[in-house]
């Protein structure tokens, strides 16, 4: 059975979180290009500025974690050119990782909870029909909104997208607000790119990373899997010095390595 998921605009206060003498990140870094996953980092490595001052880094662990994913599918009229990825996705799960599915287009359908069958799973992906414009900041806003209540492991979101971006009545500042909340990771995997920017500072600003179809599918399609579920599952834990509020400027870098992608989303 089809539920539609609805779609809610808020305006989100500033709420701070309390004071305390340091502060926990997740940072994923990986190779812009090919989607490789950059290991090997350690505190010195990375800078943190929060609003343009320094933190000092105090720690830096490599972790790979377990994973509950919610499958965001593109079935617009331009879906079908991700749509040759998706069964090697599904495939990349292991037996205690969940996945749910949500198509989207004009609207946010979830078309199959949380499993762990990749058959449900590929069952309900081979029943989608495509068309309609897609509205992707709704969609993920609908998704993220109330969709890891049950969660047991990571968060994320693997955005699986033509890049093309209709007209969403939710802005993508409150999805990422919303995603921060909730300790939720944004990965999109997009061919077209038209709004490849809107979908690269979706996953910068939450712990994720975006992948370019074009340029990967030069590795071949199976690594391609690999490579993606690998950022998914990997991440460096960062301890940073002060205070970092919820929505405040916060950027981090690795030294010297400023064409990598670093993205950061707040635990405390």
């Amino acid at each position: 059975m089809i539920r539609r998921l609805t779609v809610l605009t808020v305006a989100l206060s500033g709420a701070v979180a309390p004071l305390c003498a340091a502060t926990k990140l997740l940072v994923t870094v990986v190779e812009p290009k090919f989607g490789a996953l950059v290991t090997g980092l350690k505190a010195q490595d990375f800078t943190v500025l929060d609003d343009k001052t320094p933190r000092p880094v105090e720690a830096a662990e490599f972790a790979r974690d377990n994973l509950d994913i919610m499958l965001l599918l593109d079935t617009s009229l331009a879906g079908g050119l991700v749509q040759p990825m998706v069964e090697k996705f599904v495939a990349q799960l292991q037996p205690k990782e969940q996945m749910a599915v949500v198509a989207f287009h004009s609207a946010a359908d979830l078309i199959q909870d949380f499993t762990s069958s990749r058959e449900l799973i590929m069952r309900s992906i081979n029943q989608v029909k495509y068309g309609n414009e897609p509205h992707v900041v709704d969609a993920l806003y609908a998704a993220i909104d109330g969709g890891f209540q049950s969660s047991v492991f990571r968060r994320v979101v693997l955005l699986l997208t033509s890049g093309v971006e209709g007209y969403s009545r939710t802005s993508d500042r409150d999805v990422m607000r919303l995603a921060q909340r909730n300790l939720v990771s944004i990965f999109p995997v997009y061919v077209v790119g038209n709004d490849r920017a809107l979908l690269e500072q979706l996953a910068r600003e939450t712990g994720g990373a975006s992948f370019n179809l074009r340029d990967m599918k030069k590795i071949g399609d199976d690594q391609v899997g690999l490579r993606v579920f690998d950022a998914l599952r990997s991440h460096y834990t960062l301890t940073v010095s002060g205070n970092l509020r919820l929505g405040e400027k916060l950027k981090v870098d690795v030294k010297g390595q400023q064409k990598l992608q670093v993205s950061a989303l707040p635990l405390d």
